[in-house]
């Protein structure tokens, strides 16, 4: 996290996300992943080694793609309920 935003000067040094953003992309991708791999083993029945073929960078690619938008979203809600030290509106 940036101490400041480079656009407005922003001070956003007291905001953190903390491990929120983690704990959403596993559940998220945990319901996703799960789901998916039921289907297929339901539908197709593949060797345990096509599982992880499939679900294996799905997991990783996805779990980089959402930690950057789940840690912006959870600060943005963070700064809009005044949490941790963001200043109120004038």
């Amino acid at each position: 996290m940036r101490p400041a935003c480079t656009v407005c000067g922003l001070d956003l040094s007291a905001q953190d996300a903390g491990d929120g953003p983690a704990v959403f992309a596993i559940l998220f991708l945990g319901l996703i992943v799960v789901g998916l791999a039921a289907l297929v083993e339901i539908n197709f029945s593949p060797p345990i080694w096509v599982h992880l073929l499939l679900w294996a960078p799905l997991i990783l690619i996805g779990a980089v793609a959402m930690l950057r938008p789940l840690k912006a979203g959870l600060i943005a809600l963070q700064y809009r309920h005044r949490r941790l030290g963001a200043s109120p509106p004038h």
